[in-house]
C-alpha cells in the first residue's frame, strides 16, 4: 500500500517518539511519566517527540481534558517538536486506509447482528473455548454494503507474533488467541487500535513508550502494520504506578492529575525528577538535572516492576528545588500560589526576597504563600496559642521599649534593626528572646516566621510600628 506523505516529518531522524493521551479526564500521573520516559528516549537519541491527541472516543473525549493535557504537559516542560495532531481530524485518512484494505482482502465487512454475536459468544463459554469471532461474513457477499455492518481486519490464522519489547524483553503471542478486530464501526467512524496504526505509520514514529495496560493492543497493531506492509516500531511498555498501599495509584491515594501537584505546591522540576526515577535510575543518584536525565535515559534501565508512589520522597525533592533552584525562577511559580490565595502582592518585598527567607521553612511553594500573607496584608487576629506564650510577663515592657528604638532608626536595614532589638534586651537586661518573641507575634500574628530582621525590613518600617502599637494596645486591654 502507498504510503503518503502527510507530515512534513525529516525522513533522516533515526528516532521518532509520541505521546498519545486520550482526553478523557486530566493528565494524571502515569501518563506524565509515560510521557516523560518517550521525551527523554527522543532527546538522548537526538530524535523527535510527537504529541497526538487520541480522541476518537467520542462520547468521553471533552476539550476541557484536551486543554488540561496540554498544560499539563506545558507546565512539566515536555515541548513536542510536532503536534498537537487530532484523530477525528484524521477520519478521512483512517477510511481511505480502510477502504484500500477492503479492496485487497486484508478486511472484510461483517453483517452480524447484535443477537447473533451474543449467542455466539454464550456457546463459546459453555465449550470453555476463547471468545473469538467465527468468520461468518468472511465470503458472505449476499449483503448490500448500504446494509448497517461493520469492518474486521482479517488477522492471520497461523503463527505468531513476536516482538522484542525494550523493556520486558521478548513476548510471544499466537495468532490462534487473536480475533478479527473491527476496525470500522457501524456508524463509519474508525477504532482506536486502527486509528493508532494508521497514524504511527504516518507520522514515521520509531519507538512507541506506553503503559502495560497496552500489551493486549500490541500483537493486533503489529498484525495490521504487516498487512500493510508497514514498519513496525520499537515497544517499550512501562509498568504501573502503585500507591504507598501496594494498591493501583489512584484518587484516595491524595492528587493524581498533574496539574494537582502545581495546585498543592510543587515545582515542575521535582515533580519530573520523582517522575523519572519512580521505574528508572541511573546508579544511587537521586537528583538529576534535565540535562543529565537525557544523557543517562535509557528503556532498558526501566524497571519491569510496578513502582509505589511516595509523597514524602517528592515532598524532599520539592523543598530540595525550592532552596536550589534561582529564587527569580522560583518567584515566578510562586506568584501563581499567593493569585490562587487573593493575597495582592503590590506592597512588600519582592517575591524573590521571600523565597530567599523562606526556603528553608517551606516544603511547597503554597504553604510559602500562606506563611508569609502578612508581609502584604495586614492580619485579623493574633494566634491564640502564641499570644498566651508570648504576650505574658514583660511582653508589654519589651515591645514598648523596642518600638521607641525601632521609631528612633534613621535607616531601616538588617543591621539597625537587630541593634535595635539586641540594645532593648541589654537596657531591660532580658534575653533576646524574651524580646524577639513577643516582637514576633506582633509584628506577624504568629510565633513562626524568619529571623526578626529580615522581618522587619520585609515588613517594612510603617506597617512594623503600626502592628506593634496594636499590640501593645491589644496586651494593655488584655490587662485592663
Amino acid at each position: 500500500m502507498k504510503i503518503e506523505t502527510l507530515f512534513p516529518f525529516s525522513p533522516n531522524v533515526k528516532v521518532r517518539t509520541r505521546f498519545a493521551p486520550s482526553p478523557t479526564g486530566y493528565l494524571h500521573v502515569g501518563g506524565a511519566r509515560t510521557a516523560l520516559y518517550s521525551w527523554l528516549f527522543a532527546k538522548h537519541n537526538q530524535g523527535e517527540f510527537v504529541l497526538r491527541i487520541e480522541d476518537t472516543d467520542l462520547e468521553r473525549s471533552t476539550p476541557e481534558a484536551t486543554a488540561a493535557i496540554l498544560e499539563g504537559m506545558e507546565w512539566l516542560n515536555l515541548a513536542w517538536e510536532h503536534g498537537p495532531y487530532y484523530q477525528t481530524k484524521r477520519f478521512d485518512r483512517y477510511n481511505q486506509v480502510i477502504d484500500e484494505m477492503l479492496e485487497q482482502g486484508l478486511a472484510y465487512r461483517c453483517y452480524c447482528t447484535k443477537e447473533r454475536l451474543e449467542e455466539l459468544r454464550h456457546k463459546q463459554e459453555q465449550n470453555k473455548e476463547k471468545p473469538r469471532y467465527d468468520r461468518h461474513c468472511l465470503n458472505d457477499h449476499s449483503h448490500s454494503t448500504n446494509e448497517p455492518h461493520v469492518v474486521r481486519f482479517k488477522n492471520p490464522t497461523e503463527g505468531s507474533v513476536v516482538f522484542d519489547d525494550a523493556v520486558r524483553g521478548r513476548i510471544e503471542i499466537s495468532n490462534s488467541e487473536l480475533d478479527d478486530l473491527i476496525i470500522r464501526r457501524t456508524d463509519g467512524s474508525p477504532t482506536y487500535n486502527f486509528c493508532v496504526v494508521v497514524d504511527d505509520w504516518d507520522m514515521g514514529i520509531t519507538h512507541v513508550v506506553r503503559g502495560e495496560d497496552h500489551i493486549n493492543n500490541t500483537p493486533r497493531q503489529i498484525n495490521i502494520l504487516k498487512s500493510l506492509g508497514a514498519p513496525v516500531p520499537v515497544y517499550a511498555h512501562v509498568s504501573m504506578i502503585n500507591g504507598d498501599d501496594g494498591q493501583k495509584l489512584s484518587k484516595r491515594h491524595g492528587a493524581v492529575s498533574v496539574m494537582q501537584y502545581r495546585d498543592e505546591g510543587y515545582l515542575p522540576e521535582a515533580l519530573v525528577n520523582y517522575l523519572v526515577r519512580l521505574g528508572w535510575g541511573h546508579g544511587d543518584q537521586e537528583i538529576f538535572s534535565r540535562e543529565e536525565m537525557i544523557k543517562y535515559f535509557e528503556l532498558d534501565q526501566v524497571s519491569k516492576s510496578a513502582s509505589a508512589f511516595n509523597t514524602d520522597k517528592l515532598l524532599w525533592l520539592n523543598h530540595h528545588y525550592i532552596r536550589e533552584l534561582p529564587p527569580e525562577y522560583v518567584a515566578k511559580h510562586l506568584e501563581w500560589h499567593y493569585q490562587d490565595q487573593d493575597i495582592d502582592t503590590s506592597s512588600g518585598p519582592a517575591l524573590s526576597e521571600i523565597v530567599t527567607m523562606l526556603a528553608e521553612r517551606c516544603k511547597t511553594l503554597k504553604e510559602m504563600a500562606s506563611t508569609s500573607r502578612y508581609f502584604f496584608e495586614e492580619f485579623e487576629t493574633f494566634d491564640e496559642a502564641a499570644v498566651k506564650k508570648h504576650f505574658k510577663g514583660n511582653a508589654l515592657e519589651a515591645l514598648e521599649k523596642v518600638k521607641e528604638k525601632l521609631t528612633a532608626l534613621s535607616t531601616w536595614d538588617l543591621h539597625s534593626t537587630h541593634e535595635a532589638i539586641e540594645q532593648t534586651a541589654t537596657e531591660l537586661e532580658m534575653g533576646m528572646g524574651k524580646v524577639g518573641m513577643p516582637l514576633r507575634v506582633a509584628v506577624t500574628g504568629s510565633g513562626q516566621s524568619p529571623s526578626m530582621d529580615v522581618t522587619l525590613v520585609g515588613i517594612g518600617r510603617e506597617r512594623v510600628l503600626a502592628r506593634i502599637q496594636r499590640a501593645i494596645d491589644f496586651i494593655q486591654s488584655q490587662n485592663a
